[in-house]
């Protein structure tokens, strides 16, 4: 058997909301009878009853339907406002670790930079067109026998010999064509 302080526990807490009030479905005790669903879809009901005894001329059923419908616009308004609030703070929240991931990302970029300015000035950096760099002054007189600094192939001694000229190939006629009347010369 339980104990009267769990059992007080538990009374107490079936009277908190759970979960999303705005899709949840509840149960109103109204005074034509339940009226069932969402609070919005109770909030039309009660509004469309309260309409209903207007026009018939019952102004304290109307005061009644106006006041349950309140009473779930209210139960509406602030579940919009938490799940606002818990809204504004996720984005708080996104806002703040994306910020975060930027110092990183720029402290990592720098520190890259750093350590490449670093290594540069330990090593010269190479020019960029070897055109571009300084080149050194030979003169050099070939006609009065200067030595040129080339070695001397046997390639380069022998003139280039031309290549003999091939004769154009002879084309084989198809197998299935009738043979010419003329036959050709041998060339």
């Amino acid at each position: 058997m339980r104990s009267s302080k769990s059992r007080s526990r538990n009374k107490n807490n079936r009277n908190r909301p759970s979960g999303n009030i705005v899709n949840r479905v509840f149960d109103s005790n109204g005074p034509e009878g339940k009226v069932r669903g969402t609070p919005q879809q109770i909030i039309d009901k009660y509004n469309q009853l309260a309409r209903d005894s207007q026009l018939s001329g019952d102004r304290v059923a109307t005061e009644n339907f106006q006041q349950h419908a309140e009473h779930y616009l209210r139960m509406l308004a602030d579940a919009q406002r938490e799940m606002d609030a818990r809204r504004e703070e996720q984005e708080r929240q996104n806002r703040d670790r994306q910020a975060e991931r930027d110092r990183e990302r720029a402290a990592r970029m720098e520190r890259q930079e750093r350590e490449a300015q670093g290594q540069a000035e330990a090593q010269p950096a190479p020019a960029a067109d070897p055109a571009e760099a300084p080149q050194p002054d030979v003169v050099m007189d070939v006609a009065d026998g200067g030595d040129s600094g080339l070695v001397e192939t046997p390639e380069a001694e022998a003139a280039p010999a031309e290549k003999p000229k091939r004769k154009p190939r002879r084309r084989k006629p198809p197998a299935d064509a009738a043979p010419s009347e003329e036959p050709k010369a041998a060339e």
